[in-house]
């Protein structure tokens, strides 16, 4: 497994897609569908770093039923990570690369880009904001569209698709968290 892990991070892969960093930047470029969803967490600085840190080293996505591998233990820009669902052989993998990250008094957060192979292309954020009243929330950002065949056939059922999994991480998240 560590080579294999190794070998996510040692294998030159170019993104997918040329507008690298929009989801921190913005605004979300044009010929993509736009995914924005924010979902209340919880509240206080307790809450705020266990979603943070559930965030970005990836036992959000685990706990919400995909496998990831990744090339380091955090989110950190340059970090190659694999997020894969299914059973068997018929496991969709999505092999991304962490474009920018934020650990921040009030925000933490990443995004990754697809790498060839994916079934989409584009970028997706996951950021945890702490606001003035205490409230944290969960936003997802992303813009996307389809890159391999079967994507494509799905059509509408792709962003539905996204859209209900960036919901689950927020249920997932909010129980992590609060826990």
């Amino acid at each position: 497994m560590t080579r294999l892990i190794r070998s996510l991070s040692d294998t030159p892969a170019a993104l997918t897609y040329p507008e690298r960093g929009a989801t921190l930047s913005g605004p979300l470029p044009t010929g993509y569908t736009h995914l924005h969803l924010t979902v209340p967490v919880g509240h206080g600085p307790a809450v705020f770093a266990a979603a943070g840190e559930a965030v970005t080293g990836w036992r959000m996505h685990r706990a919400s039923g995909t496998r990831v591998r990744a090339g380091a233990p955090r989110a950190e820009p340059g970090v190659r990570v694999e997020v894969s669902a299914g059973p068997g052989p018929l496991r969709l993998r999505a092999p991304c690369e962490v474009i920018w990250a934020r650990y921040e008094d009030r925000r933490t957060g990443f995004a990754y880009g697809t790498l060839d192979g994916h079934p989409e292309c584009g970028e997706e954020s996951f950021v945890v904001d702490l606001h003035d009243d205490g409230s944290v929330w969960f936003t997802v950002t992303a813009f996307s569209r389809p890159a391999r065949w079967y994507s494509r056939l799905g059509g509408p059922v792709g962003p539905a698709l996204q859209h209900a999994y960036a919901r689950r991480l927020g249920r997932t998240l909010e129980r992590l968290a609060t826990d």
